[in-house]
């Protein structure tokens, strides 16, 4: 790896190269990093642990899902449990006591109660599973309390707060990791295996986004409804990346030899939610007067320091199937995950300019993550995908192994958020990404979920 630039090196080097036009863009959300004045940090050093003692913060559907994957992984141990709902607590830790491990301590004496748990000293690991506004303020107290960090998806939604996540785990040491539950579907990590053993020869496209009907879930108050909503009133913009982008990141290298370089957004009207509410609660109800300001579709298109083009939808206020949209595309072919999946490469595919499934492709490039864990992640969430990564976070910290994701990765691919936003209220302008590694971005680096099993 080669010296990092000090303060006065790097300053030059960024005027050349453009690269203050992203400072300018951190300084405009109020964060300025305090790298300019300090230098670069060492990156977290991988320590091999012998058990890996956990506190939970947010036990609702998702968070107690992940409970239940970690209770079930060897060198676990569930000590913490933190939740504004004391009955989820206690689900909690009755799940705990019932796999066999000691009651863990429960928090739940308000909001910010998380503060009290970080504050022990028996916490290897802090996890988050609360709604978005509280992924950035729990893992900054883990860190600074000395803790490695795991959040839900997206680890942030501000520029600003992208920032602060890359500068505690360099001040700490600590880890913070995005939990992208699916860069470990089946599907999506077999085309990794085969985009990275070159079978669609250099990639020049991809797609990718969130295309789910979430009307419910968004009036439900007794669920996301009580939060997320709330989000679709005043933010226009991709406000869920990470599902369609994490899987595509890893297949571009970014971070690691590749980059982003600027993105554009174009929205729809909204309709969505208010047709739902009238049809639902009726025309004169409360709901049925609320506004929104998030299109029902919102499109970005992002370009690569290397070349490619990514397309990214959003889409949870209209009718239709669940999709992710995954397609990569390459000089020697393509391949896609929805409606179902299919794929074609150019002289070795049984028909000429035909998809075929791609079933027996799975069978050859499986990915050996898959096939080590593919028993062990039946009946867990999303199809198992959910437990992989969950085994993924632990396997690393046991074994003294760097993660699947670093804080850059959950920086870059969340950041999409407010630079989406950004460039909507600039009518579709382009926006340029923030380089959230300081140039290291340009040394090619392994990707952990290809290196080790």
């Amino acid at each position: 790896m080669e010296n990092r630039p000090n303060r006065r090196e790097f300053l030059k080097e960024a005027t050349a190269a453009g690269i203050g036009l992203a400072l300018a863009g951190a300084a405009n959300t109020g964060c300025v990093p305090a790298w300019l004045a300090s230098g670069a940090r060492p990156a977290p050093t991988p320590q091999p642990m012998t058990k890996v003692r956990i506190g939970f913060v947010g036990v609702g559907g998702q968070g107690t899902s992940h409970v239940e994957n970690f209770l079930k992984i060897p060198g676990v141990e569930v000590r913490a449990v933190c939740d504004v709902v004391e009955d989820r607590v206690k689900r909690s830790q009755d799940l705990t006591v019932k796999a066999g491990q000691p009651k863990p301590e429960g928090y739940s004496r308000g909001e910010e109660d998380f503060k009290r748990l970080c504050q022990r000293d028996d916490l290897d690991l802090i996890f988050t599973a609360t709604p978005w506004e509280w992924h950035v303020p729990v893992c900054l107290e883990a860190m600074k309390t000395g803790k490695h960090a795991a959040t839900e998806v997206p680890a942030a939604y501000s520029i600003g707060d992208c920032w602060k996540l890359v500068e505690a785990s360099e001040s700490t040491g600590k880890y913070c990791v995005m939990m992208e539950n699916c860069n470990y579907d089946k599907i999506e990590m077999m085309i990794l295996n085969m985009v990275k053993k070159g079978m669609f020869g250099e990639l020049l496209h991809a797609e990718g986004g969130y295309l789910h009907d979430l009307r419910d879930v968004k009036f439900d108050m007794e669920g996301e409804g009580r939060w997320r909503r709330a989000h679709t009133m005043k933010r226009n913009g991709d406000l869920y990346p990470t599902h369609g982008l994490g899987p595509i990141a890893q297949c571009l290298d970014i971070n690691r030899g590749n980059y982003f370089n600027t993105l554009a957004s174009f929205s729809t009207k909204t309709r969505g939610l208010h047709l739902y509410a009238v049809d639902q609660f009726g025309k004169e109800s409360a709901q049925a007067n609320e506004k929104y300001v998030l299109g029902d579709v919102v499109t970005t298109v992002m370009t690569t320091k290397n070349g490619e083009v990514v397309v990214l939808t959003h889409d949870t206020s209209s009718p239709r199937p669940y999709s992710r949209n995954i397609l990569v595309q390459g000089t020697k072919g393509l391949v896609r995950k929805y409606p179902d999946p299919k794929i074609y490469i150019e002289k070795v595919s049984a028909e000429n300019d035909r998809w075929e499934p791609v079933t027996e492709y799975l069978k050859q490039y499986n990915h050996p993550v898959w096939v080590q864990l593919d028993e062990q992640s039946k009946g867990a969430g999303h199809g198992g995908m959910d437990f992989i990564e969950d085994y993924r976070l632990i396997n690393a910290l046991l074994k003294g192994k760097t993660p699947d994701m670093d804080v850059y990765d959950a920086a870059v691919i969340s950041s999409v958020c407010e630079l989406s936003e950004n460039s909507l209220a600039a009518g579709g302008k382009p926006v340029e990404f923030p380089d959230f590694t300081r140039g290291m971005w340009r040394e090619p680096r392994p990707l952990p979920v290809m290196e080790y099993v």
